[in-house]
């Protein structure tokens, strides 16, 4: 007799649009609950990157992303139980939603939208409110935020941005009309912020202790002003999860017969964005994984056989990554294959702003004014190391820099009927992320060419 899954006690924290303290809220329940004696099981949805490793300094575990685009929405509940999962089973899991609750996929209505995960692991909402400027009318746009898809179940709102004890009492009487009820309130003194940049906030890695005490500081907060006991009492009304947790090994069709191969993946402050599913993908299909830093580490660790190099923040450490010569040197002679992504096309060019990087690619890179940001639909232009030609592939892009050439004479990617990046050799590279637990073969490909 097959036994039912674990039950995972579930919340989203949602807002209706961006910059009303999604993150704060969020990142400060995942430390307090985790004070508490719980395991917690961070998750964000979209493609993020950096939240996610705010979220995993607070839970002590992997901050895990579910972005039905990228993955496919058949996939969602299924990485949610692999994440609450791994590597210990999690006592509940609180999901930050992306920008506003019913905001999707560009010309797609909500799909990929917070609304949308929440349905897709039928979870309670926490809505987090800016209520600055604002009195009664919190309680109509809340109304309104439940009403547009009543498949979507707000469970309580937390308030934040409170200017005075009057106010929080005009707040709470209005939701307490609609019948929501407020499970917290943080007033604007109280606030607690992290460092942004130009993409949003700063990287943990970049920033380790300051971010360590910014985690205590909104813990702290949390536990001063929102009723824990209610948010987890709304987190265990979520409804059973029957769908079987994800399953690298069966999402790569187990190890290919390649040996061993060590495969080395970019990290360190200059390099944080990647996906855990990565490296567990590559295990899964017959790597030995390792981290190198491409600021400190001198050479690629010990019978490297494959390279990957994903997105981060390379123009905020040009001077550093360029004083590294020698490992410079060695990417630029490397004979196994390379995949990279944004900050890894531009750290394998010849220039960043004028400051030297590997030159494997005959490109040169520069900072811009202009924001690339979305989701993408392509196809494999070139056969490479990850990618057939012509198979098609969902994913995104986020960067402020310019390279030029813009791509390749043998493109990686076609998408809006124009060619994008390289495939030169046995590197791959360009300014789309993608997340391989949408197309695992790509993993399994990677281990198969260090043959």
């Amino acid at each position: 007799m097959v036994s039912e899954p674990r039950p995972l006690p579930r919340v989203v924290v949602a807002a209706p649009a961006s910059g009303h303290g999604k993150t704060t809220i969020a990142t400060g329940l995942l430390a307090a609950l985790r004070r508490r004696g719980l395991t917690v099981s961070p998750h964000k949805v979209g493609p993020d990157y950096i939240d996610p490793g705010y979220h995993a300094l607070a839970a002590g575990r992997a901050g895990r992303n579910l972005d039905p685009f990228l993955v496919g929405a058949e996939r969602i509940a299924g990485l949610l139980r692999h994440g609450a999962s791994v590597p210990t089973p999690a006592d509940v899991a609180v999901v930050e939603g992306v920008m506003g609750l019913h905001d999707g996929a560009v010309g797609r209505r909500d799909f990929a939208s917070t609304a949308h995960v929440a349905r897709l692991i039928d979870a309670p909402v926490l809505l987090v409110l800016d209520t600055t400027a604002q009195g009664r009318s919190a309680a109509a746009l809340t109304l309104g935020m439940a009403a547009f898809d009543p498949a979507v179940r707000i469970g309580g709102v937390i308030l934040n941005r409170v200017g005075s004890s009057r106010h929080e009492r005009l707040l709470r009487d209005a939701l307490g009309e609609v019948g929501v009820p407020v499970l917290g309130a943080v007033t604007r003194a109280a606030e607690v912020t992290a460092p942004a940049r130009h993409l949003g906030l700063v990287p943990v890695a970049e920033r380790a202790p300051e971010s360590l005490a910014i985690v205590t500081a909104l813990a702290e907060l949390v536990e001063a002003t929102v009723d824990l006991d209610a948010v987890l009492t709304l987190a265990r009304s979520a409804g059973p999860l029957t769908a079987p947790a994800w399953d690298p090994v069966a999402a790569v069709g187990g190890p290919a017969d390649a040996g061993r191969p060590r495969v080395a993946i970019a990290g360190g402050p200059a390099f944080t964005f990647s996906y855990a599913e990565t490296t567990e993908l590559l295990t899964a299909a017959g790597a030995d994984v390792v981290t190198v830093d491409p600021l400190h580490d001198p050479a690629l660790p010990t019978g490297t056989r494959a390279v990957v190099i994903g997105g981060g923040f390379p123009e905020a450490y040009a001077e550093a990554l360029a004083g590294n010569t020698a490992l410079r040197a060695e990417l630029a002679d490397f004979d196994g294959p390379i995949v990279a992504e944004c900050a890894g096309l531009l750290y394998l060019g010849r220039s960043l702003d004028g400051v030297p990087m590997c030159g494997r690619l005959d490109l040169t890179a520069r900072m811009t004014g202009r924001l690339t940001l979305g989701y993408r639909e392509a196809v494999a232009v070139t056969d490479s190391p990850v990618a057939r030609g012509g198979e098609p592939v969902r994913g995104h892009e986020f960067h402020r820099t310019a390279t030029d050439p813009g791509h390749g004479d043998r493109p990686a990617w076609r998408w809006n009927d124009t060619a994008h990046g390289f495939v030169a050799g046995r590197v791959h590279a360009s300014y789309l992320h993608t997340h391989w637990a949408g197309h695992p073969e790509a993993a399994r490909r990677l281990v198969e060419a260090c043959r």
